[in-house]
């Protein structure tokens, strides 16, 4: 076995250290994420207005005029025949944000996992390159 330099082991706590500053941030962006989504998932019924508020849509006044008129038929058509489907799914977001907490989770488990393996696969090389310089050295 090689004994520790002091240059190896400042090695070793800088490439933990950034993984650790890594997990941290990758756990905060999961969390904001989360937190996110779920208020929009629960509040998605009075952030469009309520019930009929899709109906309302329309296409702006200074749109207006750049929109073929077939096309802006095609658009209202098309439209009123999604709205009880978006409507439905709306009606449904409230009870998706249980398992948006159960993907959020695992989205984290899978990506802290890998964190820790960056860290390994660092260590094993700072072990590799610090063997190297002793045989050659």
């Amino acid at each position: 076995m090689l004994p520790l330099t002091q240059e190896t082991i400042v090695f070793y706590a800088l490439s933990w250290s950034v993984v650790f500053v890594l997990l941290a941030l990758w756990s905060l962006a999961a969390w904001t994420f989360h937190s996110i989504v779920a208020w929009t998932v629960s509040n998605s019924g009075a952030l469009l207005g309520g019930p009929g508020a899709l109906e309302g849509l329309r296409t702006p006044e200074w749109l207006a005029p750049w929109i073929p008129p077939e096309f802006a038929l095609a658009l209202t058509s098309l439209q009123s025949a999604f709205v009880p489907a978006i409507e439905a799914v709306l009606n449904q977001a409230p009870a998706l944000a249980g398992g948006l907490s159960v993907v959020t989770w695992v989205v984290w488990g899978i990506g802290s996992v890998l964190l820790v393996i960056l860290g390994l696969v660092c260590s094993a090389l700072i072990s590799a390159l610090r063997r190297r310089a002793v045989s050659h050295g």
